[in-house]
C-alpha cells in the first residue's frame, strides 16, 4: 500500500521535543528527505507541543520547520513513532491519514507500561524502582515483552486507526505479522554519509581491544569480560565519550560485542563494522535477522553460560587472524553503504506524489 499525496498535502511527523537519540534523528531525517527529495510539504510536530525550544541543537542542521497546530483534513498525513506517548497523538485527530513508524518493538511495550502504570511517577523514580529490584534496562524489556506477548495490537484503539505501518527492521516486520497487523511497508534508516567516508588504516590503528556498550546486555557481557580479563583480554566500554571518542575507540578495536536486546536495527554494530571491527552479537531481537544485523553466523552466540568460553575463543581467534576475519564482514559493510539509496527508494514507493 502507498499513500497518495498531492501538492496541497502536508505530512506531519511527531517527535519528542528537545531529545537527542537515534529515533528522533531518524524522524528529522524523514522530514528532511520528504521536503528535499520528494518536494512534499512536511513539518515536525514536537510533543509536548508547548515546549518553548523543541529543536535539539543536534538536529538544527536539517533546517526542518515545525508547527504547533495540525490541519486535520483527509489530504494530510500524520506519522508517529512507536513510543506510546506519540501513538496517543493519533487519538487527537479525526481526518488525517495516520501512519505508525515502528523504529523499535520493545520501546512500544516499555513505553506502554510506563504510560499505564507509572503515569504519575517521574522518570527518576522509575529508574530508582528498576535499580532497587536489580534490573537493568534489557532485563525490564524482557519482562515487559513476556508480559505483553499475547497483547492484541489490532484492538488497541489508537493503533487500529493507522492505515499503514512502517518498519525500521525485519524484527519489527515479523513481530507485526505475528500480531496480525497488515499494510506493512519497510522504511529503515542509514548511517550519515560523512561517517561512511571515515578512513580506518588497519595496519596502523588496530589493537587487541574489545569495545562494548555497557548499556546493552551488560549482565551477560560482564560474564564475558570477567572470563576474558583472566587471560589478559582488554575490554573498553563505550561510556562517557564524545562522538569523536567513540569513533576513535572503534577504529582502534578489533572487536565489538553486543549482547543487548537489539530493539531495532541498531546503529553501533553498523558503525563498528564500517570502522573495521569484527562484530560479535547475541541472538535477541533484530540480531536474529540477517536483514538487520548481517554478521557471519559464526560470530553470533546465544546468551547462554556454555557459550561464554566460545565467545572468548572467537575473540582470541580474531586477535590472531584479524586481517582474514575482517574480510568476512565485507557483505555487511556493502549492505550498510547501500542503506541510504534503499531508504530513498522505499520513501518514493510509500508516498505517491
Amino acid at each position: 500500500m502507498s499513500i497518495q499525496v498531492d501538492k496541497d498535502s502536508v505530512i506531519y511527523v511527531v517527535v519528542p521535543a528537545n531529545v537527542s537519540t537515534g529515533g528522533p534523528e531518524l524522524l528529522h531525517q524523514l522530514v528532511f528527505h520528504l521536503r528535499v527529495d520528494l518536494k512534499i510539504n512536511a513539518y515536525m510536530y514536537y510533543i509536548p507541543n508547548n515546549c518553548p525550544n523543541p529543536i535539539h541543537d543536534a538536529y538544527k542542521k536539517y533546517g526542518n520547520p515545525y508547527v504547533r497546530e495540525l490541519d486535520d483534513t483527509k489530504k494530510n498525513v500524520l506519522i508517529v513513532p512507536e513510543l506510546y506517548q506519540a501513538i496517543l497523538t493519533l487519538g487527537k485527530f479525526k481526518n488525517l491519514q495516520k501512519v505508525i513508524w515502528w523504529l523499535s518493538v520493545d520501546n512500544f511495550y516499555t513505553s506502554f507500561l510506563h504510560q499505564k502504570f507509572f503515569e504519575r511517577l517521574s522518570l527518576r523514580i522509575i529508574n530508582r524502582i528498576k535499580k532497587g529490584i536489580g534490573l537493568e534496562l534489557s532485563d525490564l524489556n524482557e519482562l515487559v515483552l513476556k508480559k505483553y506477548k499475547n497483547y492484541d495490537l489490532k484492538q488497541n484503539i489508537y493503533i487500529k486507526q493507522a492505515i499503514l505501518h512502517l518498519v525500521q527492521s525485519e524484527y519489527a516486520r515479523q513481530h507485526l505479522i505475528t500480531k496480525g497487523i497488515e499494510n506493512i511497508k519497510y522504511l529503515s534508516d542509514y548511517l550519515n554519509e560523512n561517517f561512511l567516508e571515515i578512513e580506518t588504516d588497519i595496519s596502523k590503528s588496530k589493537k587487541n581491544i574489545v569495545a562494548y556498550n555497557p548499556r546493552k546486555g551488560y549482565k551477560y557481557t560482564k560474564k564475558i569480560i570477567d572470563a576474558g580479563r583472566k587471560i589478559g583480554i582488554k575490554f573498553v566500554p563505550i561510556k562517557n565519550m564524545t562522538r569523536n571518542e567513540v569513533i576513535r575507540l572503534l577504529q582502534r578495536a578489533k572487536v565489538y560485542i553486543d549482547f543487548g536486546n537489539h530493539q531495532g536495527k541498531d546503529r553501533i554494530p553498523r558503525e563498528a563494522a564500517i570502522l573495521k571491527c569484527c562484530v560479535i552479537t547475541g541472538l535477541r531481537g533484530s540480531a536474529k535477522y540477517k536483514e538487520d544485523v548481517n554478521v557471519p553466523f559464526d560470530y553470533e552466540f546465544e546468551g547462554k553460560k556454555e557459550n561464554i568460553s566460545k565467545v572468548i575463543k572467537k575473540i582470541q581467534q580474531i586477535f590472531n587472524n584479524y586481517e582474514i576475519n575482517i574480510e568476512e564482514f565485507q557483505e555487511y559493510v556493502n549492505q550498510i553503504k547501500e542503506e541510504k539509496n534503499k531508504f530513498l527508494k522505499d520513501l518514493f514507493s510509500i508516498f505517491t506524489v
